[in-house]
């Protein structure tokens, strides 16, 4: 593994991002690690992320069977698709994961077969591969459910509205929520380039559902924590992303109900997709960059769940 890419960032508090190189892309996806009394892990990446985690852990003088506990916020691929990679090498950890994703990692075939259904033959090139974790090594935790873990008491919260199966963790000791993609996605400058740091909702395919985005979001707007620590990727101030996760979840609804026909493609919707991020950012004041190709693979993937939840909609 001596020529796989690293990247930490210090987050203060004994927690760290490590950049796990999705899709070969730097500021994209990272796992937080946090050093306590126990060892804990939040997201794993995907299975093709695996040896960069792996690797990234190593730089942190942390080997896996050092860890404690893995934690998953959903059970989409780039989130807990190495789940069971991680856990084969950490002997000593439990898998934490929402009551809705627990199946699925105890047996990911059905979750493997529906992502087949959206990414088609390019599956394994953007995930790699799925592996099982025994029963007895998964622990649930449900809304108000909590983990000590030395220092701190992390607490879990529900948070549908980007998955059903998402929960988000407090950490009172960094004052910080690990969100996954129920608070948006920050766009980081050294993924896109540009001079400026933006928000915005995940939609992907197959639970984007802006009424639960805004009922968790209210929710943990009561929430005391100050940071909304990303997947994708790093750290926001709380009141800047749950106002652009609302906003963006709100005008892409808008934006699918709009342009929406029986026979739609995400080839269709991904051009409208462009153009309201455009002109999004240019209402807050940001010129965004004349290359939009960074963008590519979120807009295909939001403009698929964009269809898929006015399709539903539309027939309830």
């Amino acid at each position: 593994m001596a020529d796989v890419r690293t990247h930490i960032e210090d987050m203060g508090h004994d927690v760290w991002l490590i950049d796990l190189f999705e899709q070969d892309i730097p500021y994209r996806t990272g796992a937080y690690l946090i050093q306590d009394e126990k060892m804990v892990l939040i997201d794993t990446g995907s299975g093709k992320s695996h040896e960069t985690l792996v690797h990234g852990l190593q730089e942190l003088g942390v080997t896996p069977d050092m860890l404690d506990y893995v934690i998953v916020t959903h059970v989409h691929l780039d989130h807990a698709g190495g789940a069971g990679h991680i856990m084969e090498l950490a002997k000593h950890a439990t898998l934490v994961v929402h009551p809705r994703g627990a199946r699925h990692v105890a047996d990911p075939s059905r979750l493997w077969a529906g992502a087949g259904q959206v990414y088609g033959d390019q599956l394994e090139h953007y995930f790699g591969s799925v592996k099982p974790v025994d029963e007895s090594r998964i622990l649930i935790r449900n809304h108000g459910d909590t983990l000590h873990i030395g220092q701190r008491t992390l607490t879990f919260f529900d948070s549908p509205g980007h998955a059903k199966h998402h929960f988000t963790i407090l950490d009172p000791v960094s004052d910080a929520l690990f969100a996954g993609d129920a608070v948006g996605i920050r766009y980081r400058t050294g993924f896109t380039g540009w001079d400026f740091e933006w928000v915005l909702p995940s939609t992907s395919p197959v639970d984007f559902d802006p009424v639960a985005v805004h009922r968790t979001l209210d929710m943990l707007e009561q929430v005391p924590f100050s940071t909304v620590y990303h997947a994708h990727h790093g750290r926001s101030p709380k009141a800047e992303a749950i106002a652009a996760t609302r906003r963006g979840a709100d005008e892409m609804a808008a934006l699918i109900a709009r342009v929406y026909h029986e026979d739609i493609s995400a080839a269709d919707v991904v051009p409208a997709l462009r153009e309201w991020v455009v002109e999004y950012l240019r209402s807050i004041g940001c010129e965004p960059g004349a290359d939009l190709s960074p963008l590519n693979f979120d807009f295909m993937v939001d403009a698929l769940g964009l269809i898929h939840y006015e399709r539903q909609r539309r027939r309830a």
